[in-house]
């Protein structure tokens, strides 16, 4: 045998040991992808969440020193409960100056007036002395609402669910301090295809899987949008769940699932 024909036949011998290998490798490919069941997707699942019917972040309204923070996590609080209370002394020295001033102009006032009957001033030092005087009761009445800013209170009745401050921590206007939630019942907010619009109105009942407690629970439409998401091609709905079961908490998620009608 030439060295030619010694070459020419160990390619192909090469080439024969190759095909059922790949064979072999491309069906073992082909099975990797293929085995295992296929996760069925339920085309009437839409993702839900749960929210409070009123919720707010109250702001503190005056620069300056926290004193006291009547606030935890979770605590449940009435409406007009002290949550945040800043030092004050300044305000209230500020009150007592312009309460005297108040009280200087209106004796001034007084005075100004029984000298015009006497005819000893005139009707403009009566006029500038009564301006005086409004001045003056303006100031205590700014004064007394920049008081009342030196506490906060809870707006409803309802539970801290966030704290952005700490006690003695000097705050800037405007400045978070808590956030909360009224004790009212939830709502259900979903987006659902506008395709379904022809089977939903005020009142449809659903269903719905909440995610923390592994149950299901009847829910009732209660609102529906006014507009449709042009792009997402869905609308945006409110619902309640019907009895309001004690363990659902604000912020919980899960599914709904609504058929379409015929």
């Amino acid at each position: 045998m030439t060295l030619s024909s010694f070459f020419r036949t160990l390619f192909l011998m090469a080439i024969l040991t190759a095909v059922p290998v790949s064979a072999r490798t491309a069906q073992e490919f082909s099975g990797a992808n293929t085995a295992g069941p296929v996760e069925q997707v339920d085309p009437n699942a839409i993702r839900i969440l749960l929210s409070p019917e009123i919720e707010t972040t109250l702001v503190a309204q005056m620069a300056g020193s926290i004193v006291a923070l009547n606030a935890s996590l979770g605590k449940a609080v009435s409406k007009g409960s002290p949550l945040v209370s800043f030092d004050c002394r300044e305000g209230d020295a500020k009150l007592s100056m312009a309460e005297a001033e108040f009280a200087s102009a209106r004796e001034t006032l007084a005075a100004k007036k029984q000298l015009r009957q006497l005819e000893a001033a005139g009707d403009l030092e009566v006029a500038l002395a009564a301006a005086a005087a409004n001045r003056a009761k303006a100031a205590v009445g700014l004064s007394r609402a920049q008081l009342s800013q030196c506490t906060v209170a809870a707006p409803f009745s309802g539970r801290i669910v966030k704290i952005y401050v700490k006690p003695y921590q000097g705050v800037s206007s405007g400045m978070p301090l808590v956030e909360m939630v009224n004790d009212g019942p939830l709502k259900i907010r979903l987006n659902v295809p506008s395709k379904l619009l022809r089977s939903l109105h005020i009142g449809t009942d659903f269903e719905v899987d909440i995610y923390e407690t592994g149950k299901t629970y009847p829910a009732r439409v209660t609102a529906i949008n006014a507009r449709v998401d042009a792009v997402a091609q869905t609308i945006e709905l409110e619902a309640a769940i019907v009895g309001q079961p004690g363990e659902l908490l604000a912020g919980m998620t899960g599914i709904a699932r609504i058929k379409p009608g015929p």
